[in-house]
């Protein structure tokens, strides 16, 4: 239950509400309700800020300033509404049901009370002021004692994907005319972000790594594991080959996948309509990855329609990554499935291959290649461009009056 105080005659409400540390002051004036956070813990400071949060209601609304406006948390469900009908089949459930908990946990408790004009960059930096000094206490996490889990400030990442969803909720807002501009939402005090390579395996490290996927397929710890070693000795080679996201690869069907000889290459290699993020695409492997598909058609024996890879041994895999010292790059970036994509990019840009080609083939944008693996790659650095040095004519001597004379 709610504890709630008379104060100003029955005018104004001060309030607490479960599981919140602050109190809320609410009033109905000029034919509406109006409530707001009053920022404290202590119920006589919350008193003295209702009342002057109501005496200046009370102003406004003799000078003719008290404006009828949505409040933010009219302009969430409204987007929210929007949200899930107009996204539909495009953003998975995950990533709008993360929407949908920023705005319940986070935003609405801050920003809903407030009118869409007051959310302004001074405010926005309140929040994030806010979100860093404050721990999250979480009541559905209990800790050892069975107590509630209380959560430190969250990351730089974090805060910026809520920033991302109040910018979502406030041009929903700006559609619907109920607020005139956006406001500057943009981080004060930033310094460039440090660009960090994405984690990979250097051809060393790669050959460590099939060859453990190797011994332990042929030498499995248990015989019922056997299927499971094969599968990822075999996962291993066609990712690394391909170049797939990890989710193409888990929507990747047998059907999907056809073994051609290539006319320009001259070289036996998959053709494979990818499904995934970007849509329908097309990818054509390297050789490498024949043989791993060949032997995943005999050993499993499936209809056109089954999935290649139905599941991906996780465990078994960060084992392996852990038993060869592999499962973090040396600037401690954790290697996962996808950096076997992250592989074949790399592998292919020091074997000198076209960078826009790579880009198509991998359903990806040259930008991105650029910025965040060609940049780190010393054999993408082409020392004959760089050191180049102009040839220098041997300079006339200048003649001067002087030198005619002597002649």
């Amino acid at each position: 239950m709610n504890e709630k105080h008379k104060i100003m005659g029955g005018k104004v409400y001060v309030y607490r509400r479960e599981r919140s540390r602050y109190w809320q002051c609410s009033t109905f004036l000029d034919g509406r309700n109006w409530r707001t956070s009053t920022k404290e813990d202590s119920l006589s400071r919350a008193k003295d800020f209702a009342e002057d949060w109501y005496l200046g209601l009370r102003g406004k609304k003799v000078l003719g300033q008290l404006k009828h406006e949505k409040t933010f948390k009219q302009a969430a469900d409204q987007f929210l509404k929007e949200y899930e009908v107009i996204t539909l089949g495009e953003r998975s459930p995950i990533y709008i049901d993360n929407t949908k908990r920023r705005l319940k946990n986070y935003l609405i408790p801050f920003f809903g009370d407030k009118g869409l004009s007051e959310v302004t960059a001074g405010l926005v930096q309140e929040y994030r002021v806010f979100r860093q000094t404050n721990s999250v206490t979480r009541y559905n996490c209990k800790n050892e004692n069975g107590e509630p889990k209380e959560y430190g400030a969250p990351s730089r990442s974090t805060i910026h994907q809520e920033i991302v969803t109040l910018r979502q909720v406030l041009k929903t807002a700006l559609r619907h005319g109920w607020l005139s501009h956006l406001p500057d939402l943009s981080m004060p005090y930033k310094t460039a972000g440090k660009i960090t390579h994405r984690a990979w395996f250097s051809p060393d490290e790669y050959k460590r790594l099939y060859e453990a996927t190797r011994r332990r397929a042929q030498n499995p710890p248990k015989k019922r594991w056997k299927h499971s070693c094969e599968q990822l000795h075999d996962y291993v080679l066609f990712m690394a080959n391909t170049g797939l996201r990890p989710d193409e690869a888990n929507r990747l069907q047998y059907r999907d996948v056809t073994i051609i000889e290539d006319e320009e290459t001259e070289e036996t290699i998959l053709e494979i309509e990818v499904r995934g993020k970007r849509g329908v695409g097309y990818c054509k492997s390297m050789t490498g990855a024949v043989r791993p598909f060949q032997r995943l058609v005999k050993r499993n024996k499936p209809k056109l329609d089954d999935l290649i890879f139905p599941t991906f041994p996780r465990e078994l895999f960060n084992t392996i990554l852990e038993e060869e010292n592999l499962k973090q790059d040396r600037e401690g970036q954790r290697r996962t499935a996808y950096s076997l994509r992250h592989t074949y990019i790399c592998l292919r840009l020091m074997e000198g291959a076209d960078i826009y080609q790579i880009a198509k083939n991998c359903r990806t944008s040259v930008e991105m290649i650029e910025t965040y693996y060609a940049s780190h790659i010393k054999t993408s650095l082409n020392a004959a461009a760089i050191n180049v040095r102009r040839q220098r004519k041997n300079k006339a001597e200048p003649v001067t009056a002087q030198t005619l004379l002597a002649e």
